[in-house]
């Protein structure tokens, strides 16, 4: 095994089983199995009966993560193998993983070490294709709209209103303002564009929270485009697309079957970004998971102030969903980090700093008791981490009345969630009293002030740059009711990425607000967040590579 690049050599060393055996472990019928090869599968969810049953759903989150993030795919892995060595039925729920953080940064989203969901290098490496199609979706999209302006423009639209970006699956910030139709009268209409990555488009939400083909198109119809010349609204419907779009899509919204290391059934499908978009794997997915199972288990990107509470207030909210629990992923180093330690200093032993940095897992436990839920911490822990400020952090979680415990699943696979998994039993057991946080009745201005007060401690909250415009033509267009979706630093609380800890008596600055009406929210955009991200210095690109025989490395 390669010490360089433990989690890619494990999965390669896995021995899978057939995905048939899979499926006929969750109870999926043959006729509703579409094989992708031997060992990953679509599941036609039109061809399943009897899938009305709702088994306990328990929704992994984490504390405000460091820049390699913390293990919560890795422990939402882990502790679904942990309840199935235990005997209880169950499925696991993610989002696919986009390749613009796999060759960024952050790397892949299956897991890590002896959790992780298999095959490793398909599912981070195009996979079914799911992403792929969602890219040409919007694209098609986006070169029919410049085509009915080049014909003629019937609709009336006006160039300079148009807020449908194209996508790629890159972190490409080169891309981000562009002029397009150059080259005289043949080439188009010139005009400003822009590209978004895949995850932020607004088609990847929709399939998110498309309950079937209908419900896709009829959100797809919805789409605003962009504005006539009058200000008035332009949709995919008025295009008279919304059909040819669907039909791009119609195998992308089945749901993704593969399995995990621990051979428990796991669908894979969907992934809109959680720091730009709701950052949950689609409503389609954990509905067949908790028809299938009894205990489903599914995550939400970084913290309880982003994935955490967009898949509470907007994904359950349009999904009738009900998270019977909730766990809250936590590590010594960005604990420390949180607590002042640098990262260059993060794998020194500091307890004094680990410590300091509960302030911030803390709030991440209070955010989800707004909800209802008592959370679960899960103290992940990593190779450098010593056993003082392990025990420091579980003692203080003790002493505080908080349910937590060691999680080891990186090295131990399922047997090393059992500790996390018999705390999240307790809290099924006690049940929850889930409730949203806010009423998106109230305007999407109030909407904003409840959760800058309730979840990032804020003071209030202040419309700068084009939102206030936006707000006015929100309440003209009757779309003030929609819940939000805030784009935020994933690093910080606030909207601030050096504003660490549990940092309060700041302001929420919200530059603009950005109708999603097919997604049925309204993006709020804060701080300096992008819908299209650009790649680090030394981008995890530059280690990557195959070897003659076609095996994969630096892959991670």
């Amino acid at each position: 095994m390669s010490a360089e690049n433990p989690d890619l050599a494990i999965a390669q060393q896995a021995t899978l089983e057939p995905i048939t055996t899979i499926a006929e472990r969750a109870g999926i019928p043959a006729h509703a199995l579409i094989p992708y090869g031997s060992y990953k599968a679509k599941v036609d969810v039109r061809r399943m009966t009897g899938t009305d049953t709702r088994s306990k759903l328990v929704l992994v989150s984490a504390m405000s993560p460091t820049p390699a993030g913390e293990g919560k795919s890795t422990t939402t892995v882990g502790l679904a193998d942990a309840f199935s060595l235990q005997g209880h039925r169950t499925m696991v729920a993610l989002r696919e993983p986009a390749l613009g953080p796999i060759m960024g940064i952050k790397g892949g989203a299956t897991g890590g070490g002896h959790a992780q969901v298999v095959p490793m290098e398909d599912i981070n490496l195009h996979f079914t294709g799911d992403f792929h199609a969602i890219q040409i979706a919007n694209n098609t999209l986006a070169a029919l709209i410049d085509n009915h302006i080049h014909q003629g423009n019937e609709l009336g639209i006006d160039p300079r209103r148009i807020q449908w970006k194209r996508v790629v699956d890159v972190n490409d910030r080169a891309l981000r303002e562009a002029v397009i139709g150059l080259g005289g009268p043949t080439q188009g209409t010139p005009r400003q564009d822009g590209f978004d990555i895949v995850v932020a488009s607004e088609i990847m939400a929709i399939l998110c929270l498309a309950t079937d083909l209908a419900d896709l198109e009829r959100r797809i119809g919805a789409i605003v485009v962009g504005f006539t010349y009058d200000r008035s609204p332009v949709s995919v419907a008025d295009l008279g697309v919304a059909g040819a779009i669907t039909l791009l899509l119609k195998d992308a919204l089945l749901p993704n079957l593969v399995q995990t290391l621990g051979g428990t059934p796991a669908l894979v499908h969907g992934g809109p970004f959680a720091n730009i978009a709701h950052g949950c794997n689609s409503l389609a997915a954990t509905r067949l998971a908790q028809s299938l199972s009894e205990i489903t288990v599914t995550e939400a990107g970084f913290g309880s102030d982003l994935g955490a509470e967009k898949f509470l207030d907007i994904k359950a909210r349009l999904g009738g969903l009900s998270p019977d629990a909730a766990v809250v992923v936590a590590t010594v180093r960005a604990l420390k980090m949180h607590g002042g330690v640098a990262k260059a200093d993060l794998e020194d032993e500091d307890v004094e700093a680990a410590l300091a940095g509960t302030t911030n897992l803390a709030r991440h436990v209070d955010n989800l008791r707004k909800f209802g839920i008592e959370p679960v911490i899960a103290l992940n822990r990593f190779p450098t981490d010593t056993e003082a400020e392990l025990e420091a952090v579980l003692e203080w979680a003790r002493a505080n009345g908080f349910k937590a415990a060691l999680s080891e699943v990186w090295a131990k696979g399922g047997e090393g969630g059992l500790a996390v998994a018999e705390q999240v039993l307790a809290a099924l057991d006690e049940g929850a009293d889930f409730r949203h946080l806010y009423d998106p009745a109230g305007g999407v201005e109030e909407s904003l002030r409840t959760l800058a007060r309730e979840v990032y401690g804020a003071d209030d909250v202040v419309l700068e740059g084009r939102a206030p415009a936006q707000l006015r033509m929100l309440r003209r267009n009757g779309w003030d009711s929609l819940p939000v979706c805030v784009a935020k630093t994933q690093y910080s609380l606030s909207d601030d990425p050096a504003l660490l800890g549990a940092p309060t008596g700041h302001v929420l600055h919200v530059r603009d607000l950005v109708p999603k009406i097919g997604a049925g929210f309204v993006v709020a955009l804060t701080g300096t967040i992008m819908t299209m991200p650009g790649l680090p210095k030394q981008p995890a690109a530059l280690h990557m590579g195959v070897t003659a025989e076609g095996e994969s490395y630096g892959l991670f």
